[in-house]
């Protein structure tokens, strides 16, 4: 059985910052999460895209921004359970927990804070007969990579910020990109809007709007798809290509967790903004796009500061006897379990004789 003093469900960039936070705070901590590598969706999902809001960085590679939490939190030497899902929350009579995920992997701690994002997601699937069988053979419903579309025909399916976005993106990597929507409007940014009618106008991108893709064809691999027009008298077109992205968005879900008891709201975990975002299960938070309440902003940013807010917390939970002073990193310096440690260097004050 894994033991360790606050167990973190979910390996995002909230999950990570808690590490650091907790490690301020002499905290080991370890982490589960269902995805093989950390990072959440900055790693899984949109790794080489830009992030304009996190402090200090106009620009981040949200790929990148998982690298420096890793590198920030590496002298916390924390733990990590990858590849599986946290399945059930077991309280025992001393107050602590134990949580078991789907490989049966036994995790104990006195606090458990749910990290996870906005829990698992799955990929809202056109409805395309037989596209099953197709999936990671040309259709995908995620971008991770964009180098795997470096001289390839691409088709995109979308109306929103993510289709639009990586159309203009890859007219710079793939050989042809076409970008199919069933509507003329798209509800992506303005900027966005104008910028791929632009390249459509260009040749650059191959634009059908009011139509669909209803049909996928090819013998072991994709090899063409079929639009569908809104308008009869264009009918169909067959066009052939190497890959399929239908990017309808994701449905969040939050699995197993949301039979643990706690207090649901919108698909989101009720917490108690007001001290610590603790849920209704004592010992149990909440914190990042995971929970709810009044003035909630579903912001990175947010969840770092809910994370340094509950550390707080879950430290008077575990120490209950010991007082806490918090010290400044200026003054404190940064500590780590590996023995190393990065601290402000010392003036030196001379005497005038």
């Amino acid at each position: 059985m894994i033991k360790t003093d606050i167990l973190i469900i979910g390996a995002g960039p909230t999950g990570l910052f808690t590490v650091f936070e907790a490690g301020l705070l002499k905290l080991k901590t370890h982490l589960i999460d269902a995805l093989p590598q950390p990072g959440g969706q900055c790693s899984e999902i949109y790794p080489k895209k830009p992030i304009y809001d996190i402090p200090a960085y106009p620009e981040i590679l949200a790929g990148d921004l998982v690298n420096r939490l890793m590198e920030q939190i590496k002298p916390f030497e924390p733990g990590f359970t990858l590849g599986e899902r946290a399945e059930t929350l077991d309280k025992q009579e001393d107050g602590s927990f134990i949580v078991t995920t789907n490989k049966g992997t036994k995790h104990h701690a006195p606090i458990v804070v749910i990290a996870g994002g906005l829990g698992s997601f799955e990929p809202r699937k056109p409805i395309i007969p037989n596209i099953g069988d197709y999936e990671d053979k040309g259709v995908s419903y995620i971008i991770k990579d964009p180098e795997v579309y470096r001289n390839k025909k691409v088709v995109i399916a979308g109306g929103g910020d993510s289709a639009l976005d990586w159309a203009i993106y890859l007219v710079d990597v793939a050989s042809e990109v076409a970008l199919v929507h069933r509507r003329n409007e798209f509800r992506g940014a303005l900027d966005s809007v104008e910028k791929a009618s632009e390249l459509a106008k260009l040749g650059k991108i191959q634009l059908y709007t009011e139509a669909e893709v209803k049909e996928v064809h090819g013998k072991n691999e994709l090899q063409a798809v079929v639009i569908k027009h809104n308008n009869e008298t264009k009918g169909e077109t067959y066009l052939e290509t190497d890959s399929f992205i239908p990017l309808f968005g994701l449905s969040p879900k939050l699995g197993p967790i949301g039979n643990w008891g706690l207090e649901i709201e919108k698909n989101a975990i009720k917490v108690n903004n007001g001290k610590d975002y603790q849920t209704n299960i004592p010992g149990v938070f909440a914190i990042g796009d995971v929970n709810t309440y009044p003035g909630k902003l579903k912001l990175i940013l947010s969840g770092f500061h809910e994370a340094a807010v509950m550390c707080q917390f879950a430290y008077q939970i575990i120490n209950p006897d010991k007082r806490f002073v918090m010290k400044y990193t200026t003054v404190g310096g940064v500590e780590g379990f590996d023995g190393t440690k990065k601290e402000a260097k010392k003036e030196v004050v001379q005497s005038i004789v």
